[in-house]
């Protein structure tokens, strides 16, 4: 036997320890299949205090430990033999092996579950303020402007707090057309307007735009207030009517020039293609060319037609590819990065075949967003949020209509005819230290 194969079989020798006595630098091998834990590797060195934190949660008693993979230091003491009058892990009797690994699962599914219906909660509780000012607003303008206030003011202390941001996809949500598109275009502008370095006053004067941006509805015929190719010229420009009537109340609001200018803007294209004022991207804010933008792909995946509607992936490609002379680089470069190239609602072929919905995209590391996979052997109702980030041999192959899935798939995986989002902040990441 030669010396290199000497020392891979000494390297590889273990341990067993109790998960009382894990210690950062300690190299650990979890023996479960990789859908029972949530680490890239069932084999890693331990760098976080979390990931000790995340192994107890999984209901392990001991671990095996390789001790020329660790850190040198105090782990003999830590790896050391428990008493000899401590209860044998054999020994206990009380829950097997499988059933706390069972327990632990639960457990984890009930968390995403819970996280789930939390966002769904405050994206109902936001669509029922938006109501709220629509229907005081002519009447109240002060109270309402106090009511959109408080709301936009503790999105953007809860955005620009620590931590990284997570953009959620939520089920299809019911409910009127003009509050969730209200909610939808301030969320999104709110994170766009973060990324590019807007400072609070900028995202409360952006946050504010955003949620009144169409507040001028209101004032139009029924038939107009949603945007139709058919319409006549005439009905048309009544339709483009609706950013003077917003402005109009916005001013009744006392809302600041910053808003007011954004408002004016959410149709502008810095082309000199937009409208009301057919203005060149010089002209604009960058609070409007955000607003426009975020404005632009909403429509394009909730259009009022649901049968035209596109995919987020493809929604962001037309952009980028046939609309991006319309859109500021900047604001467009950056909300590319935000949304990731899979946008959450996005259906996706995996590297290894498998289809998945990406259901979270983490807006600090887009290029791996959390999703659904659609595996046979576990119930739809059971099926744990893979984060891509954690599972490094496993990628994204390509984006896919809906219509194409398999039947199964399609069933499993529930693509939403209309896309619904909101944010949550990103839990800390197994296996990475807090930041």
């Amino acid at each position: 036997m030669g010396i290199s194969d000497f020392y891979n079989r000494k390297s590889s020798q273990t341990e067993w320890v109790d998960v009382s006595r894990l210690q950062v630098g300690m190299y650990v091998e979890l023996e479960l299949g990789w859908m029972d834990h949530p680490f890239a590797s069932s084999s890693f060195k331990i760098t976080a205090t979390n990931q000790i934190d995340t192994i107890t949660a999984l209901g392990l008693t001991r671990v095996r430990y390789v001790p020329l993979k660790s850190d040198e230091g105090p782990l003999a003491v830590a790896a050391a033999a428990p008493p000899a009058d401590a209860p044998s892990p054999k020994a206990d009797a009380l829950v097997s092996e499988g059933e706390r690994l069972r327990l632990a699962r639960a457990a984890l599914i009930r968390s995403q579950q819970n996280a789930l219906i939390e966002c769904e909660r405050r994206f109902h509780d936001t669509t029922r303020s938006f109501g709220q000012v629509s229907t005081t607003i002519e009447a109240e303008p002060d109270a309402a402007y106090a009511q959109c206030l408080e709301l936009v003011n503790g999105f953007v202390d809860e955005m620009t707090a620590e931590g990284d941001t997570a953009l959620r996809l939520l089920s299809e949500l019911s409910g009127d057309k003009s509050a969730r598109h209200a909610v939808h275009v301030t969320v999104l502008s709110l994170l766009l307007g973060h990324s590019v370095g807007l400072n609070k006053p900028e995202l409360q004067d952006l946050g504010m735009a955003a949620f009144l941006h169409d507040i001028g509805k209101l004032r139009l015929p029924q038939r107009v207030r949603m945007l139709d190719e058919a319409f006549s010229p005439a009905e048309y420009k009544l339709y483009q009517d609706h950013v003077a009537q917003s402005l109009s109340i916005g001013r009744s609001m006392s809302l600041s020039e910053g808003s007011l200018r954004a408002i004016g803007q959410h149709h502008e294209m810095i082309d000199a293609s937009g409208f009301p004022g057919r203005l060149r991207g010089d002209a604009l804010a960058m609070s409007g060319k955000i607003l426009a933008l975020v404005n632009r792909y909403e429509n394009m995946c909730n259009p009022f037609k649901v049968g035209t509607a596109l995919t987020p992936h493809e929604a962001l490609s037309m952009i980028f590819a046939q609309l991006k002379s319309r859109f500021d680089s900047v604001a467009l470069s950056a909300f590319i990065r935000m949304m990731g190239v899979y946008p959450p609602g996005s259906i996706v072929q995996l590297s290894d075949e498998r289809y998945a919905i990406v259901v979270s995209v983490n807006t600090s590391r887009p290029l791996k967003p959390r999703v659904i996979v659609h595996e046979p052997s576990v119930s739809r109702h059971e099926a744990l949020i893979l984060d891509l980030e954690q599972a490094t041999s496993i990628g994204i192959r390509r984006s896919l209509k809906p219509s194409v899935l398999p039947a199964e798939a399609a069933l499993y995986l529930s693509p939403r005819q209309r896309i619904s989002y909101f944010f949550e902040k990103s839990p800390a990441q197994p296996g990475k230290p807090n930041q």
